[in-house]
């Protein structure tokens, strides 16, 4: 989700990063894409890991951060760009960590709380907001083909054009543009019709097509790959990735 401008919160700040033991630790139990790398690709996210909390915030409102909450914010971040090593998030310099679902007036208790994570621009520009239990959900065995931590990251390398869109055009050719569109526009016909499991959250626009879509890439690559064969191909073109090989 995104939102322009709004009202930022006081917040604690816990800059703490993990020792060096407890990376390959939690990544090793709680991070599958990690897992299925060979050893130079563990040795090659490890650092990637590392690089991004050296340079981000992560911070909690109304909620203690946890070395396993950082490892896994950091792997939202590293798995979207892990074909691109020497990619920087220079439109991020907090993340910020609610403990549930919150409101347009960043609120976590009380009703009307369905959003699990956003991005800022304007007087939001380089904040991220996430619910730690969506980010706990997305990185355990009963996720699914959701993970929110990745679909807020995929929605900053759109951003990183200068047009949230669904079109990165810093990760893709120019002639892959247009049959990029039409295959979205096609395939969001097909979930208004209830012809596909995407997530029909894809249908808002583009960009969150684009989010939804690369949620299911990355968490579950292979029936992806089975069920939107050509979606698949554009995303591994995208991203400079196949997780299904």
């Amino acid at each position: 989700m995104i939102i322009l401008g709004g009202y930022f919160p006081l917040r604690k700040r816990n800059r703490n990063k993990p020792s060096e033991d407890a990376y390959k630790v939690i990544l090793n139990e709680h991070i599958e894409y990690y897992q299925k790398l060979d050893d130079g690709g563990k040795a090659r996210f490890e650092k990637l890991v590392k690089e991004f909390l050296n340079v981000t915030h992560i911070e909690g409102v109304g909620t203690e951060i946890t070395d396993v909450d950082r490892v896994m914010v950091a792997s939202g971040a590293v798995i979207p760009i892990f074909g691109f090593p020497s990619w920087k998030y220079r439109n991020l310099t907090n993340v910020i960590l609610y403990p549930d679902t919150f409101n347009h007036e960043y609120q976590f208790e009380g009703g009307d709380r369905n959003i699990l994570g956003m991005v800022g621009s304007g007087y939001m520009n380089g904040q991220m907001l996430l619910s730690r239990a969506a980010l706990v959900k997305g990185f355990s065995k009963s996720s699914g083909a959701e993970n929110t931590a990745i679909h807020e990251f995929v929605h900053l390398l759109d951003m990183s054009d200068g047009a949230t869109d669904g079109i990165p055009q810093n990760l893709m050719k120019h002639e892959y543009t247009i049959p990029w569109l039409k295959m979205i526009h096609h395939e969001m016909q097909r979930i208004e019709a209830g012809h596909s499991d995407i997530n029909p959250y894809a249908v808002t626009n583009e960009a969150e097509f684009l989010a939804v879509a690369s949620e299911y890439f990355f968490q579950k690559p292979g029936e992806l790959k089975q069920h939107h064969p050509e979606i698949y191909e554009q995303l591994s073109r995208i991203f400079g990735q196949t997780p299904e090989k």
